[in-house]
């Protein structure tokens, strides 16, 4: 099912408020645009998923 436009929207106008209001950490409304442009089918997918895999490679390299 395709994320439309407005609902991209709507979901980014709620984190903000969310963050406005200071109910929501920074960290999580990370988490939550990550997740978002994971599932959704806009543009921005394979870039965020891009990035989201050389962060997982970087943190992968270390040995504790």
């Amino acid at each position: 099912m395709l994320v439309t436009t407005s609902a991209v929207l709507l979901l980014g106008l709620a984190i903000w408020f969310l963050l406005h209001i200071r109910y929501l950490r920074r960290l999580d409304a990370l988490l939550c645009g990550a997740f978002g442009f994971l599932l959704s089918h806009t543009l921005a997918a394979p870039l965020v998923s891009f990035l989201l895999s050389g962060v997982n490679s970087l943190l992968g390299q270390i040995r504790f």
